[in-house]
C-alpha cells in the first residue's frame, strides 16, 4: 500500500494558520536568543525550553484541530473542574513561599489558577452564545458573578498577577459582549479612585496584602528601598536605558552578565533584551507583539459565531495584557505582579497556556466556513 506523504502533511497543516505560525515562530526564536544570554549560555536551559516548546507546539496542534462547537462542550465542565481545583488549594493546598497556590494531586502538583486562563473566557464566551437572543443586563450580573468567584479565590491565595490576567480575559468577553459603555466609564472612575487607596499605606494595608502594598509603594518610589523591594525595578530601567538606541550586542549586556538583573531568564528577561537590543529591538519586539494582536482580532471579527467573535477578542487582547503588564513592571511604570513576557519568558506553564490560546484562534478561523455552511 502506498503511503501518500503529501496527503499526510495536508492533513497535519489544515488547521494551522500560516500568518500566527509563522509570528509564533519568530517569536520563540526571540526566546531562545534572549535565553541564551540570560542564562549565561546554558545550554541546559536552551534543551529545557526546547522540551517546553515541543509540549506547547503539540498543545497548539491539538487544540487547532478541535472544532468550536466541540470546545463548547468543554466549557462549562472545564470550568467546574478549575473552580472545584480552586476550592481545593484554599482547604488543602501547598504553601510554597508564602502562597498556597499549588494542589498536589497524587502523582504531581498543578496550579489550578492556570486552568482558568483559558476556562474563564470559553465559559462566558459560551454563556453569551447561549443568551444571544435575549440578552440582558441581568445576564451582565450573572456572568460578573461567574467571574468573580474564581478570580476572589485566586487573589486570596496571594496571587496578584494570574488574577490580573484570568480578570482581564473575563472583563473583554463582557466589553466585547456589549457591555455598557456607562459601565466601562464607572469602572475606570473606581479603578482611577483605587489608585488613591493604593498609594496610602493606611487604606491599602486594610484592603490589600502588605507585599502588595509594598510593590506599589515601590513603584512609586523605588529608591526607597534601593537594595529590597526597589531593586527589581531599579535594575531593570537601569539595564533598559543603558542599552541606548541599538543595544550592547548579543551577550555583551553588562547588567545581564554581572548578575544585577534579578529573575532575568524568567519576569525580567525583557530587561536582557532591552540591553542588548536597545530601542531598535523593543520596538521590532513591540511591531511584532501588535502584529499578533491583530491576526487575533481579525480573527475574530470573521469569526462564525458569537463564542468565536468572543473567545477569540479575548485571547488575542489577553496577549496585549501580559505584554503590557509585564513590559509595564520592569520600566517601572507598574507594580512588580510576576507576569511573564510572553512566548519570551523562560518557563512551560505560561508558554502552554499562550500556545493553547493559539490553538483556539487557528480553529476558529480554520473552521469557520464549517459553521458558516
Amino acid at each position: 500500500m502506498k503511503i501518500d506523504l503529501k496527503q499526510i502533511w495536508r492533513r497535519l497543516v489544515m488547521h494551522l494558520d500560516g500568518p500566527l505560525l509563522i509570528l509564533g515562530t519568530i517569536l520563540i526564536s526571540v526566546n531562545l536568543v534572549a535565553l541564551y544570554s540570560a542564562s549565561n549560555q546554558s545550554t541546559d536551559k536552551i534543551i529545557a525550553q526546547l522540551t517546553n516548546m515541543s509540549v506547547a507546539v503539540t498543545v497548539m496542534w491539538v487544540a487547532a484541530n478541535i472544532s468550536p462547537q466541540r470546545m463548547m462542550l468543554f466549557a462549562p465542565p472545564l470550568y467546574l473542574l478549575g473552580f472545584i481545583l480552586l476550592i481545593g488549594v484554599a482547604v488543602a493546598g501547598d504553601v510554597v513561599n508564602g502562597a498556597r497556590r499549588w494542589l498536589h494531586i497524587g502523582v504531581t502538583r498543578i496550579q489550578p489558577s492556570e486552568i482558568m486562563k483559558i476556562a474563564m473566557p470559553m465559559m462566558l464566551a459560551w454563556y453569551f452564545d447561549r443568551r444571544e437572543a435575549s440578552l440582558k443586563i441581568k445576564d451582565f450580573l450573572i456572568a460578573t458573578i461567574i467571574m468573580l468567584l474564581p478570580v476572589a479565590l485566586i487573589l486570596k491565595q496571594p496571587d496578584l498577577g494570574t488574577a490580573i490576567l484570568v480578570g482581564a480575559a473575563s472583563f473583554y468577553i463582557l466589553f466585547l459582549a456589549g457591555l455598557s459603555w456607562y459601565v466601562v466609564l464607572g469602572l475606570v472612575l473606581a479603578g482611577v479612585s483605587g489608585i488613591y487607596f493604593v498609594t496610602h499605606w493606611d487604606l491599602c494595608i486594610q484592603l490589600f496584602h502588605d507585599y502588595q502594598c509594598r510593590r506599589v509603594a515601590t513603584m512609586i518610589d523605588p529608591m526607597a528601598d534601593p537594595l529590597g523591594d526597589g531593586y527589581h525595578t531599579i535594575q531593570g530601567t537601569i539595564a533598559i536605558g543603558s542599552g541606548g538606541i541599538f543595544g550592547k550586542g548579543w551577550l555583551a549586556g553588562t547588567q545581564t552578565h554581572l548578575d544585577f538583573i534579578p529573575e532575568r531568564t524568567t519576569d525580567f528577561i525583557f530587561a536582557v533584551f532591552a540591553e542588548e537590543f536597545g530601542l531598535v529591538g523593543n520596538c521590532l519586539l513591540l511591531i511584532l507583539y501588535l502584529a499578533i494582536i491583530g491576526r487575533g482580532l481579525y480573527i475574530s471579527a470573521r469569526a462564525a459565531n458569537l463564542f468565536g467573535r468572543l473567545l477569540a477578542g479575548s485571547i488575542a487582547l489577553s496577549f496585549f495584557t501580559y505584554a503590557f503588564v509585564n513590559m509595564g513592571m520592569v520600566s517601572g511604570i507598574l507594580p512588580v505582579v510576576g507576569v511573564p513576557l510572553p512566548m519570551v519568558s523562560y518557563g512551560g506553564t505560561a508558554l502552554v497556556t499562550l500556545s493553547l490560546g493559539f490553538g483556539i484562534l487557528m480553529s476558529i478561523h480554520s473552521h469557520r466556513k464549517m459553521l458558516q455552511s
